[in-house]
């Protein structure tokens, strides 16, 4: 069968003029063809996500409009304005996949609002809400290798689309042929038709407006005399995020300037993830050059940021993501009651995977905090669910411990452009009293103990990556181990069974041990890899690095 689609499109003219050459080249080379033609991308809650190139297995405009015109095959059935809002980032053909996307909607009859140039995830979040759209569509693939691209879907609250529509739009999708099924129009004639349209001034205006309302020290950061290297890793970060700083008064930026345009190749690190140290050692060398007072990133669609914090001996170190949630909890909170500003019962919203120093921060400034499974769309169905009965202001911070932040109820994803402003405020206000971010972390930990969170990762490529990690969360749950290392399992917990936990099923095991250690198993819901999370609490960093090394070592064995 596979040989059969290979030959189909091998045939066709294909508008996309790189596609035809890669068909060509992998003629007679089974693998090859197995690879792109044996399966197609899944279309999920995520989206789409998959290597550029040719085939149904591959991100290409053929595979971009199918999964639109099941997306507009299910808006049709939803009433409401008929109106879908569309952003991108830098990465290669992420302009042209919008466009893709806005002719398809715009030949269904559905109206479009698409930005005039990259702009990222929250912007999308936002136009999608201002706009009272049914749907919003985001091309990014996020931190993901250059070779990469995807496709986001949301829904009309602004997070990213639900379960329930996801599967309708993906059964709607397998009706459609990928090379001829899907309604087009040109770009160009949905614009003389009226159907697409630019996001207005105003939306963008109102969005940098939502963001700046989220300062928790008004005008502080405009005398602080901060000093920021920033980099955008080459992705849409760079507008939104100077805009919102230098509108607060951080003026002090030196932009890193390999990192400071729209790169899609990343050239200058193979993996543009502010998670990892190499994203970042552009920023870092630059940073120890201007003397800054903190080094900060955002990925290239601009939903994460992760920072160097300078250190007392003129050292930079990286901060996790996991601390900076707790610093930015911590600051929010100290900050709004100084200020008078927190609502009565405030509540915050963490992914069950980050860091118990969270909880012990929550309960200090009496605030609730509310664990959901992995997944910002969690954390905004929190949101939706206090916006329901009135009570959204209630909403103060939630986070992930894989870089993702939110202040607001403005949008329902993570924002990166948020979070930097938030940073450097925090960052200003500490140098003004004659502290640092490195020192109020220190604190927190000297307050409430050293917790250490790390993560590994174990990566299943190809065709049958994700048959071996189906067998291993399997293998987990038919002999779950009694201990780990030396530390025997107190109590483990299968997120599947939503009756035990009262959270929606999901594929994740988590294992209490004694003394107060936890690990949890989860495989990506966006990449072939299963990652182990390890929570530890020493009297010191060495001994819970310690603690943490042994558990890792105990459980590698099971992922080989």
């Amino acid at each position: 069968m596979y040989n059969e689609e290979y030959k189909r499109w091998l045939a066709a003219d294909l508008a996309d003029a790189d596609l035809s050459p890669e068909l060509r080249r992998i003629e007679g080379n089974d693998e090859e063809i197995k690879d792109r033609f044996a399966v197609s991308l899944k279309f999920g809650t995520a989206g789409l996500r998959g290597v550029l190139g040719a085939g149904t297995n591959r991100m290409n405009i053929y595979v971009v409009a199918q999964a639109t015109q099941g997306l507009a095959n299910w808006v049709k059935t939803q009433g409401g304005t008929q109106t879908v809002a569309i952003s991108y980032d830098t990465r290669l053909k992420s302009d042209v996949f919008s466009k893709t996307a806005a002719g398809v909607l715009a030949a269904n009859g559905i109206k479009v609002r698409i930005y005039d140039a990259a702009m990222p995830v929250p912007a999308l979040s936002f136009a999608t809400r201002y706009y009272n759209c049914n749907a919003g569509i985001m091309v990014t693939a996020s931190h993901n290798p250059a070779k990469y691209n995807g496709y986001k879907a949301y829904g009309p609250d602004g997070c990213q689309m639900p379960d329930q529509a996801a599967d309708i739009v993906y059964e709607e999708i397998q009706k459609i042929d990928v090379l001829n099924g899907a309604k087009q129009v040109s770009f160009a004639q949905g614009v003389e038709d009226g159907l697409i349209r630019f996001v207005g001034d105003d939306c963008k205006k109102a969005f940098y407006e939502a963001i700046e309302s989220r300062q928790v020290r008004p005008g502080l950061a405009k005398t602080s005399g901060l000093k920021l290297v920033y980099s955008p890793l080459n992705g849409s970060g760079l507008v939104p995020v100077t805009q919102v700083l230098k509108d607060i008064g951080i003026t002090d930026i030196t932009i890193v300037p390999e990192q400071e345009y729209p790169n899609g190749y990343f050239t200058t690190c193979s993996y543009p993830n502010p998670e990892i140290y190499a994203a970042l050692e552009a920023g870092l060398k630059l940073a120890q050059e201007c003397d800054a007072d903190l080094m900060l990133a955002t990925d290239p669609d601009a939903d994460r940021v992760g920072i160097a914090m300078k250190c007392p001996d003129g050292s930079y170190e990286l901060v996790s993501g996991n601390e900076m949630g707790v610093l930015l909890l911590d600051y929010i909170c100290a900050g709004r009651i100084e200020k008078g500003t927190m609502p009565e019962n405030p509540v915050a919203v963490m992914s069950l995977v980050s860091t118990p120093l969270a909880k012990a921060v929550a309960e200090h400034y009496g605030v609730e905090l509310r664990s959901v499974l992995t997944g910002f769309k969690w954390i905004g169905d929190q949101i939706l669910g206090l916006e329901k009965k009135g009570e959204e202001e209630r909403f103060i911070f939630g986070f992930e411990e894989s870089y993702g932040y939110l202040a607001g109820t403005y949008v329902r994803d993570k924002d990166a452009v948020v979070a930097s402003m938030l940073i450097c405020e925090m960052a200003a206000y500490y140098r003004a009293t004659g502290s640092s971010i490195k020192q109020r972390l220190e604190e927190i930990y000297t307050q409430y103990g050293r917790y250490l969170n790390k993560i590994d990762s174990f990566e299943f490529p190809g065709l049958t990556g994700m048959d071996k990690m189906a067998g291993i969360m399997t293998e987990l749950r038919s002999n779950p181990p009694a201990s780990i290392g030396k530390y025997k399992v107190t109590k483990a917990v299968d997120f599947k069974k939503s009756e035990e936990t009262g959270l929606p099923p999901a594929n994740v095991l988590l294992y209490e041990l004694e003394g107060g250690a936890t690990a949890i198993v989860r495989p990506s819901g966006t990449e072939p890899k299963i990652k182990t999370y390890f929570t530890t609490l020493g009297k010191d960093l060495a001994e819970a690095q310690a603690q943490k090394d042994e558990l890792a070592a105990a459980l590698k064995p099971l992922f080989s």
